[in-house]
């Protein structure tokens, strides 16, 4: 069928002609509801009116930037990268990738499985909720997903066919080079109206060597094509629960470097450490978050290793090419570089939370206003620390030391 935008009171009509709907619903009448709070698309809930426990999401991206309106016109086509990333990420890791009933790239349109027990991870960190399973669950997506798209694992040319496959996200890609490494480090009309006679945000606009670094990572960001990526892997992209984790809204999905996703996980963990010095003072989940920040890079390490050693032939390396200890040699430099860009991105993506377009609760959130304005400047030291010595981190416990090194 053509493109047209659905609404509540169109949408039921159109997913009962989805046979796959249909035997899931087993042929009942459905009512649905708007419930998307994102910057970019609508999403429903679509529900038995028989059975309220039986449920599906619908996504549908719209040609304009929702959170703006039809005034910021935006290619539909990102749909077509998040619904080829959900294919992708749920043959590679089918326990972290919500089920696909439908996905249908003419009508810029996905159903996926509802999520009824599972909340967006970043209000379980604002209301403190611990999640045991949640390091070997998201170290386990990000190593299984970037080690068998990249070419450690694939041949050359199914390499530059998932490259071609995704790297056609121009728009989103250019809204991350916009938002994430440049107008939230810069007087800017997209930033928080918090940045106006700030103190601390011109504190950041005029760090030179902070911005020059910036570029550095910038320039990765926009060349380096590692493996397919989620392009926007924050805890608002994450649902779970003490025993489930979910990856969703993979839209931004493109081709590139290592530690883009990796960062992005850590930074905003970091942030919701730094918000609870002052949402809540409790020690004790600070030290949760510092463990299990550590805990997500050791096992990813350890996992992407794994895979790497059990790999014969890639592109890259051929056996017999070189012997195990030059092998293990340079394994080891090129982790140490993963590791380096993740602290570099994990700054960027923390720093572009503070004044740049679409801020963090964690942080935004915090209703006393010099309470937030300490909570920005906390959160804006240890980003700049993380850019500007990215370069010389060796360890896990180098990147610990610069998250405690604000002097709070």
């Amino acid at each position: 069928m053509a493109y047209e935008i659905l609404n509540e009171d169109t949408i039921c009509e159109y997913l009962l002609g989805i046979e796959s709907v249909r035997e899931y619903f087993s042929g009942d009448a459905l009512v649905a509801s708007e419930i998307g709070d994102g910057n970019l698309n609508f999403v429903f809930i679509v529900k038995s009116l028989d059975d309220d426990t039986k449920a599906l999401i619908v996504k549908q991206a719209v040609p304009y930037l929702r959170c703006v309106g039809d005034s910021f016109p935006l290619s539909r086509k990102r749909m077509s990268f998040e619904i080829r990333a959900l294919q992708s990420y749920y043959d590679a890791t089918p326990s972290y990738t919500p089920k696909i009933y439908e996905a249908n790239e003419a009508m810029s349109l996905v159903v996926m499985e509802y999520l009824g027990t599972h909340i967006i991870m970043r209000q379980g960190l604002i209301d403190r909720v611990v999640y045991p399973q949640f390091a070997e669950h998201i170290s386990e997506f990000l190593a299984e997903n970037l080690f068998k798209t990249s070419s450690l694992s694939l041949q050359s040319s199914a390499k530059r066919e998932l490259i071609d496959q995704f790297n056609s996200n121009r728009e989103l890609c250019k809204l991350t080079e916009d938002f994430v490494f440049t107008f939230g480090f810069m007087p800017h009309e997209t930033n928080d109206d918090n940045a106006d006679d700030n103190e601390t945000a011109q504190s950041l606009f005029d760090d030179m060597e902070f911005k020059k670094q910036v570029l550095k990572l910038k320039y990765k960001f926009m060349n380096q094509t590692d493996a397919l990526l989620h392009g926007d892997l924050h805890t608002g992209s994450i649902m779970l629960n003490a025993d489930e984790t979910y990856v969703i809204d993979p839209e931004f999905a493109f081709v590139g470097p290592f530690g883009f996703d990796i960062g992005a996980v850590i930074g905003n963990l970091v942030l919701s450490y730094v918000s609870h010095f002052y949402r809540s003072g409790d020690e004790k989940y600070q030290g949760y978050l510092l463990a299990l920040i550590q805990t997500i890079w050791n096992e990813f390490e350890k996992k992407f290793l794994l895979l790497w050693d059990a790999q014969k032939n890639s592109s890259l390396i051929i056996e017999g090419y070189i012997d195990d200890a030059t092998r293990q040699e340079y394994q080891s430099e090129f982790m140490r570089g993963i590791l380096q860009d993740t602290v570099g991105f994990a700054g960027c993506k923390m720093a572009r939370r503070i004044y740049g377009i679409a801020g963090v609760e964690d942080i935004r959130g915090i209703e006393d206003k010099q309470m937030r304005r300490s909570a920005e400047k906390h959160a804006v030291e240890i980003a700049k620390r993380f850019v500007k010595e990215y370069q010389s981190v060796e360890s896990v416990e180098d990147m610990m030391l610069l998250i405690g090194a604000s002097g709070v």
